[in-house]
């Protein structure tokens, strides 16, 4: 095992966790086990709260702010991400008040493409809007590291501002944790030696895939293993694979950054990614971040929806707010 470029910010027992493979093992082994029936009864509780009407317009608009508007698909063109990062940037041309997503996300290919039509993010004349590609071999993982690499500096040299790497799941469930947090270790160290252009660092989102972890157990055990390894953030899953994003899982890896936070005092994020598509579930979600982590974590900084289709929903639900009545689908651009 090398040793996480943060692990001599962390507090000795954490800092001890990334001595080797053994000591890491031991660590998350030691995590508390996961009580599925208290954490799926807490979710679902949480999941019938509402939000008054005064403040479900301010609900939307935070939900469309925390969007990352992703198109994952083979058949992904210049043009389909051109009309991507039109959407990102104005998702209601009719309302000029709507605000743009947090990032586009897209194949390393693509990224040259959404960096020409959002302009370098957050330089002058440039664009607010973050540039997020998926890499190490997405969605499988299944490649050589040096593969995995190559392809993460392929989206940086092309203007990546982000980047959302999966894990070795198969190292994962084999038992060889050391093996995972090298390689994150290793995109983490890419990711810093890059510069984005209004001088940022790199931001890394961890891809955890829920839907082939198999427990609870796993989930927060591989949760922690990201944030050991320098993850800014830990996302569910690459919308590749059903189960996707659930919300006793969004729970867990919650708490997960509020225990890191309580332990480091290093704020972390999350990004739940695939099946959310309605702007009621949106809310619930929001509701579980209020609750579970607290409100400081209400931001697109500390967390986002991977999603493509969500958006269109907020937009319909946004001008029913403002309206009085439902436009529907005729009525804005639903992908």
């Amino acid at each position: 095992m090398t040793s996480a470029p943060v692990s001599q910010a962390l507090p000795a027992q954490l800092a001890e966790a990334t001595a080797g493979e053994s000591a890491l093992r031991r660590f998350l082994h030691g995590l508390p086990g996961v009580d599925p029936v208290g954490l799926e009864s807490r979710a679902a509780t949480l999941a019938t709260r509402s939000i008054k009407k005064a403040s479900k317009l301010a609900a939307i608009d935070l939900a469309i702010s925390m969007v990352d508007l992703t198109t994952l698909e083979g058949a992904d063109t210049p043009g389909k991400v051109r009309s991507l990062a039109a959407k990102a940037r104005r998702p209601d041309p009719d309302y000029p008040d709507t605000p743009p997503v947090a990032a586009v996300c897209v194949y390393p290919d693509r990224v040259a493409d959404a960096v020409a039509a959002l302009g370098p993010a957050g330089v002058p004349g440039g664009g607010s809007i973050g540039i997020a590609s998926v890499a190490t071999a997405f969605p499988s993982g299944r490649a050589a590291r040096a593969v995995k690499l190559a392809d993460v500096r392929s989206a940086l040299d092309a203007g990546a501002t982000e980047i959302d790497m999966v894990i070795d799941r198969g190292a994962f469930l084999a038992g060889h944790y050391g093996t995972v947090f090298d390689e994150i270790v290793d995109v983490r160290r890419v990711c810093d030696a890059a510069s984005t252009p209004d001088g940022n660092p790199v931001r890394l989102k961890v891809i955890l895939e829920i839907g082939e972890l198999g427990t609870y157990d796993n989930v927060r055990r591989a949760s922690f293993l990201a944030l050991l390894a320098g993850g800014d953030f830990i996302k569910t899953s690459t919308g590749k694979v059903s189960p996707a994003a659930t919300l006793p899982v969004t729970h867990l890896m919650l708490q997960a950054v509020r225990d890191w936070y309580q332990l480091t005092g290093q704020r972390r994020a999350v990004k739940p990614a695939g099946g959310i598509r309605t702007t009621k579930d949106a809310i619930r979600y929001l509701v579980a971040v209020h609750e579970v982590a607290g409100p400081e974590w209400l931001d697109p900084y500390y967390f986002r929806f991977g999603a493509s289709s969500l958006l269109g929903d907020l937009i319909l639900q946004r001008r029913t707010q403002l309206e009085g009545h439902y436009s529907g689908p005729d009525y804005v651009t639903v992908d």
